[in-house]
């Protein structure tokens, strides 16, 4: 409970509730706020019952005396009905005005140059099969027919080095990367650096990134036609995003034809993959930065390679928060909804005392274990104290 009350502070989710109109008229066993920590807690024990995560989380209510009479844990019914009193928008408000950037100059992996080094990511996450899940997200279909499970995408901007989720948006299986990378521009600032994979790119998603003042780094297919314009010395070359229509490819050394209006000047940097000698692949990415003495071509290939060799956010969240079997809760959209706001905002908090931890040891956040944070924090709240009384004080009648 001290991990989410520090990050998740109890005036600001008292603000929040009120912006929300969720707050209780009457004193109620599960008021807003106890039920917005609550909600944080079920995705810290993912695998636990409704009442159980309610037991932990009570362990220090009596002892505290802050209820009056003897508290008892609500009903599994009780604890949905004031889950769905709460709704969404309290946990996504709550992410929209926590969440921020974690690194100071000097943060390791956090920085290259003068940029905040930052990764665009998705997930696609399991819901309950339930009718209302189905009709609000969809289930996945092929050839040989339809999923098992409405499922819902995630996107989310996480900060290189803290390994932060700053920004997210969610929609069904349906909405793809892009237009929904679209939905959080506002957390996109000019001194960032952000790098993506296949499935973001496109001519439109990219010219709205850079019309935030950020630099990109994005791979892309083999099919994108990038014809060079010219060849630089670190063995890169500049080229165009086109909005239709194609350029021949010039010789090296050579410059191709004047722009047409629709194109974006791009530098490509390509570079083969290795195992034990052996090529297996070429990478072949596309940034913003066209001057080659600002970034050289080695360098942004190192730093994109770093970056895919290491385990994302949603990796951490899949493999380390959620159960085995990787399906949410929650059996109703807004629910759904609710739940992965809160998955995001735990996920921050964990790593939030990680960065921590790592700055006052002068260690690099990369390298401590994420699993390890999580078992730490789960055996704290076994025993847990409420460190002030009137962190979830019930009003008492005169």
């Amino acid at each position: 409970m001290g991990l989410l009350t520090r990050v998740c502070p109890r005036e600001l989710v008292d603000e929040v509730v009120a912006r929300t109109g969720r707050k209780e008229r009457r004193v109620r066993l599960l008021p807003a706020r106890l039920t917005v920590y609550y909600v944080l807690a079920l995705t810290l024990f993912f695998e636990d019952a409704y009442r159980e995560v309610m037991r932990r989380l009570g362990n220090g209510l009596r002892a505290l005396d802050v209820w009056r009479g003897e508290w008892k844990v609500p009903t599994t019914a009780a604890l949905s009905q004031a889950r769905k009193r709460l709704g969404e928008q309290p946990l996504r408000l709550l992410f929209h005005d926590i969440a921020r950037p974690l690194a100071v100059p000097g943060t390791p992996g956090a920085w290259f140059r003068r940029w905040r080094v930052m990764a665009l990511d998705s997930a696609v996450l399991d819901a309950p099969d339930t009718p209302p899940n189905t009709a609000e997200f969809g289930k996945p279909g092929n050839a040989d027919g339809i999923g098992a499970y409405p499922q819902v995408r995630v996107v989310g901007l996480e900060e290189c080095g803290t390994g932060a989720v700053v920004a997210a948006a969610m929609d069904s299986h349906a909405v793809g990367e892009r237009e929904l990378s679209a939905r959080f521009l506002h957390a996109v600032e000019p001194d960032m650096l952000i790098l993506a994979d296949r499935g973001f790119h496109s001519y439109r998603t990219w010219s709205r990134l850079r019309a935030t003042g950020a630099d990109l780094l994005w791979r892309v297919d083999d099919e994108v036609e990038l014809p060079a314009t010219e060849w630089l010395p670190d063995g890169s070359y500049r080229a165009e995003l086109l909005l239709g229509g194609h350029r021949h490819p010039v010789e090296e050394g050579g410059n191709s034809s004047p722009s047409d209006g629709t194109a974006i000047p791009v530098r490509v940097v390509e570079y083969a993959v290795t195992d034990r000698g052996d090529v297996t692949g070429t990478i072949r990415l596309i940034t913003s930065i066209v001057d080659h003495d600002r970034a050289r071509a080695g360098e942004l290939a190192e730093l994109y390679h770093r970056r895919r060799g290491s385990e994302s956010a949603f990796d951490e969240i899949r493999t380390h928060q959620m159960p085995a079997g990787g399906l949410l809760r929650s059996r109703l959209p807004d629910l759904v909804r609710q739940e992965i706001w809160a998955m995001l905002l735990t996920h921050y908090a964990i790593r939030h005392f990680m960065t921590e931890a790592a700055g006052d040891s002068d260690e690099d956040v990369e390298r401590p274990s994420f699993a390890h944070a999580v078992r730490v924090i789960r055996r704290q709240v076994h025993d847990q104290r409420f460190s002030r009384a009137d962190h979830l004080r019930r009003p008492r009648h005169p």
